[in-house]
Order: C-alpha cells, then structure tokens, then sequence
C-alpha cells in the first residue's frame, strides 16, 4: 500500500464527513488506505463514518476511549497504518487534485527529505503563514505581551514567520505547521512518533525538530496547494482552554530543547 492518511476527530464530524468526500473525489490511482480516529468526542462521528462510507474498505475506524491529545490521537492510527507513506490531516482541509501525488513524488524523489508540507491557502486563495523557523525562549513575550509591538519584538516575530520569505518558492523550513505533514513510515519508526507529552500544540515543532537532528529536510511545497479554513486555535483570548494548553506545551517544549535552543 502506498499511503495511509490518518485523520483525527474531536467534536469536528460535519468536517470529517467532508473531507473524507473531498478524497473520494480526487479518483486517486494509487492504493490507498484512511485511519479515521475519534478522540472521545462523543459526537457519533465513526457512526456517521461508517454510515456514510463502511462500504468502502479503504475506510477505517478507531475509537479511543478518552482524548488523548492531537499527537497521541495521530499516533493511535499511525500504529495502524500499513502504507509505505504516512499523512497526518486535519479533517478541516480541502485537498486540491494533484497534491498529494506531487508530496508523494517529492519525497520519492529526494533521500534527503524526510517531510513534505503543502502551501495552505485560504478559501479566498491567499496564502496562510504555516512554516516557521524554531522558537527561542523569548517567544512567549513576543507573541503575547506588548514586547511584541517594540522594534525588538517586531524583529523577533518576522525572524519566526520567515517574513523574508514570500511563500511563494519551494525551500526547507525549521517546522511545518501539522495541519497537513507527510512522512515516510520507515522514517517515523526510525525516529518516533510525536511525543505524547504534548498534548495540544507544539508536537508538530517537536517533531520536525527531531528529524531535522537525524540530518533530513522538513520542505514546504509551493505547487503543492491545499484549503485550510482558518480557526487558529492557539490566538483566542488569554485563560481560554486552547491558550492554556498552548502556553503548557510551550513550556514543555522549552525544557525538552534548553540546551539547543536556537
């Protein structure tokens, strides 16, 4: 088998029940396998699943009993998965036809890569800023103090954003965003998976971290488009829930790397 996709769920079956229709439409002439996971939503997301699309045995399921977090819910597929490629997706993206087989290609392509990440467009087809280079210590004041309105800060921020970039050029970055990553299985059974430590946030840093360390390349693809509709988790208020776990894998992630910190 040459690609597994694995899709993780938490209260999101309306986008899970589209997305899983966006792949059926691409009329993919590779074999290919989908790991639906649900992370305890109790949203009857698989029911729907196996409602919508059980007649497919391209389609499978698993349920977790409790919500383990984006990467250890990636991981419970990712065990599963038997293709030769492994592609972690967000249920809220919108794969163009051509994309993946230009991913695929990339990686066949180059030893050296070892993930490839898509150009993330907005519906209204301007580009979202979803490669970065590593975060230092100083990012917390940056990012979510008025440090970041200073000449400092501002200098700060652009060297995070790679603002001397214009996202329009295929190039290697620090870290891709995890909306949407492909990998090699070899790779990943090499490296690891993400580290569960993580609950929310930072286990997509945390990895293209750990293959950067192993000497491969983390590419963003320019020609390789997809739609990811907006809702930055990581940007609502202060004390909310999703700040909270932000700031906590923050902090987690700053200790892991302390002595490599950029």
């Amino acid at each position: 088998m040459l690609l597994s996709i694995i899709i993780l769920n938490y209260k999101s079956k309306g986008l899970v029940k589209y997305c899983l229709k966006n792949i059926a439409t691409l009329n993919l002439d590779f074999d290919y396998e989908i790991i639906v996971i649900d992370n305890d939503s109790r949203d009857n997301c698989l029911a729907l699943v196996e409602q919508e699309f059980g007649a497919s045995p391209k389609v499978k399921t698993i349920q977790s009993n409790k919500n383990l977090g984006m990467g250890a819910g990636n991981n419970l597929g990712i065990r599963k998965a038997q293709g030769k490629y492994i592609l972690v997706l967000n249920p809220d993206i919108i794969i163009l036809k051509g994309t993946l087989e230009k991913m695929i290609s990339f990686l066949e392509s180059d030893d050296k890569a070892g993930i490839v990440a898509p150009k993330l467009k907005n519906p209204n087809n301007t580009i979202q800023t979803s490669a970065f280079r590593f975060p230092n210590f100083w990012r917390p004041l940056y990012r979510r103090t008025p440090l970041g309105k200073t000449k400092w800060g501002q200098k700060k921020l652009n060297h995070f954003l790679i603002i001397d970039w214009d996202k329009k050029s295929s190039r290697t970055v620090d870290w891709a965003l995890g909306a949407c990553l492909l990998f090699r299985k070899k790779d990943l059974d090499e490296i690891g998976l993400f580290d569960e430590r993580f609950f929310l946030f930072f286990e997509d840093t945390d990895l293209c971290r750990r293959y950067k360390n192993s000497g491969r390349e983390v590419w963003y693809l320019h020609d390789a488009p997809m739609i990811h509709y907006p809702h930055r988790l990581s940007a609502k208020k202060l004390f909310s829930s999703p700040v909270r776990a932000h700031l906590i894998s923050q902090v987690k992630y700053f200790l892991k790397w302390r002595n490599k910190e950029n």
